[in-house]
């Protein structure tokens, strides 16, 4: 069935049972609410700035849109860019462009003028709706893509440019528009992260986004009693397909505006979370507050918390070990996925699998995986470095309106090739090696950086690291380390090289450079921005010794 029978399924089940919760630390509590909210959207003192919305509440605002919509023309397959940060408002959005029968298109907060510009376009947007935060990106195009597009704004004071969105579906219908969807129809347009090279448009249909719920109830075995923490960017399918663990179990979830520890373990305290997905950053810096003694368990009730998971980019196993130190009752699991895998869970850890951290674990529910060599032909030796290839109901129908990209990563059978370099042990987990692009080829050696990463992390002084590879006139490519140190550490050129002498020779950083390492919105590190920025023939040497 269609993702949006859940959606009303639980407004029939638990309408007045709280669904969605926004927290937002930066605002101050006596700020006036000077945007219309329905009557069960309260703001209390018991945070800094807190709204809220029931079952009932979430599945009228999705009809109301839903109604907008419709009254405006759009229709199936009709497309709807979503521009917004994560909000109370993003959701019920989203769910009300689905029960038109049209696309959502949500798109990445940290866009530009021009790159919204190019996924609109790109995805045939017919309307786009976009919040405050974007007036002036947007101000920018809006000559160039208000023909025959809708403009909707939701936020204070709409611009001229726009319609405001709030005024307009005050006046509409709180009743389902009852468009027929099935499984078949297309249902959403994700666009990739960008990190080798401009996004490309993934189309998937209902039934990825289905099963992504299923896959995530299984997994994590949400139940109507859980609470999830969402933390990272709803524009990007991991933090909403693993919201669908909310949406399917009728659980309620917590937006929280912040990445702060203080905030997270706060709003895991006062809402009683029981799930937090945390990305790898996050989850340092919390451990980073608590063993300088900036946060202080005992000050929190975190008794409700049961499972900390983490996905979207590599997770080093000291890390890991380090956490069950602080929370040893803890489940944990990581999740591997793609947007074109509909994000979290082709792969994943298993919370009864802790013994195999470091792992992206064994096939997730409904999913087949394999490793195969340069020509496709599948490996079956364990221990032998492939390229990761996954198949199941989740994988997208295609890059939109490009056959080329797609043939590219999908054979007819339709399997999804990853571009990631995996291998599987001799017990069956999956073990993420790196990037096909980022595998560095070093004097005809093939050098993963994620391993080196990894040896790294192990490094006490170390916040937070990133491998390249630089060019060298010998050796074709050389490896080059960008280390974050810690707040209140020292740490020198020699200390690191020093600690590097347990890798093998060819293993070693032969640059080591101290620098902040940079992340995009969903916790991956952003290594062509790396490469652009050290890549120069004459790389500049850091200094010898930092101190943070």
């Amino acid at each position: 069935m269609p993702i949006t029978q859940l959606l009303e399924q639980n407004c029939k089940l638990y309408p007045e049972d709280i669904a969605l919760v926004e927290l937002n630390p930066a605002k101050s509590e006596d700020r006036r609410i000077t945007w219309r909210e329905y009557e069960l959207v309260h703001s209390t003192q018991d945070t800094p700035y807190r709204r809220e919305i029931t079952w009932r509440v979430f599945n009228e605002k999705a009809n109301r849109f839903a109604n907008l919509l419709i009254e405006r023309g759009i229709k199936k397959d009709d497309k709807v860019g979503i521009l917004l940060m994560n909000c109370l408002e993003w959701l019920p959005i989203y769910f009300g462009v689905l029960k038109t029968g049209a696309l959502a298109v949500p798109l990445n907060f940290r866009y530009t003028s021009d790159e919204i510009e190019y996924c609109v376009k790109l995805a045939e947007c017919d309307v786009l709706l976009f919040g405050q935060e974007f007036i002036g990106r947007v101000e920018e195009i809006a000559d160039r893509i208000s023909k025959n597009r809708l403009l909707f704004f939701y936020g204070d004071s709409c611009p001229s440019f726009a319609e405001d969105y709030t005024k307009l579906t005050s006046n509409c219908s709180s009743r389902d528009p009852r468009i027929l969807i099935t499984d078949e129809d297309y249902a959403a347009i994700y666009f990739s992260s960008g990190t080798t090279g401009f996004p490309k448009a993934i189309l998937h249909k209902h039934e990825s986004l289905m099963h992504s719920a299923k896959v995530e109830q299984k997994h994590h075995g949400q139940t109507k009693d859980d609470v999830f923490l969402c933390i990272p960017p709803l524009y990007h399918t991991g933090a909403k397909m693993h919201w669908f663990g909310s949406l399917i179990s009728g659980g309620k979830a917590v937006l929280l505006k912040g990445t702060k520890p203080k905030d997270i373990l706060e709003a895991v305290s006062r809402e009683r979370c029981s799930i937090v997905w945390l990305l790898v950053p996050w989850a340092q810096d919390i451990l980073d507050a608590l063993d300088s003694g900036a946060l202080k368990l005992e000050n929190y009730n975190l008794k409700k918390w049961r499972l900390m998971h983490i996905g979207a980019q590599p997770v080093p196993p000291s890390m890991i070990r380090h956490w069950k130190e602080y929370f040893p009752k803890h489940q944990y699991d990581t999740n591997y996925g793609l947007s074109e895998s509909i994000g979290p869970g082709c792969v994943h850890l298993g919370v009864e699998n802790i013994h195999k951290v470091g792992a992206i674990g064994v096939p997730g529910f409904g999913w087949q995986v394999k490793i195969v060599d340069e020509n496709r032909n599948e490996i079956t030796e364990p221990e032998t470095v492939g390229e990761l290839a996954v198949f199941g109901p989740g994988v997208m129908t295609c890059y939109y309106n490009d056959p080329k990209a797609t043939a590219e990563v999908m054979d007819e059978e339709g399997w999804l090739y990853t571009g990631d370099m995996a291998m599987r042990d001799k017990d069956g987990f999956y073990f993420l090696v790196d990037r096909k692009k980022d595998v560095i080829i070093s004097g005809g050696e093939n050098i993963y950086p994620v391993q080196i990463e990894d040896f790294l992390h192990g490094y006490e002084p170390v916040k937070d690291v990133a491998v390249i590879g630089l060019a060298d006139k010998r050796l074709g490519e050389k490896t080059a380390a960008i280390i974050e140190i810690k707040e209140g550490y020292t740490c020198t050129k020699d200390d690191i090289e020093e600690y590097c002498m347990k890798l093998p020779k060819y293993k070693r950083p032969r640059e080591i450079i101290f620098a902040h390492v940079p992340r995009n919105a969903t916790g991956k590190i952003e290594k062509p921005r790396l490469r652009r920025e050290y890549g120069a023939e004459d790389l500049v040497a850091a200094e010898n010794q930092i101190r943070i």
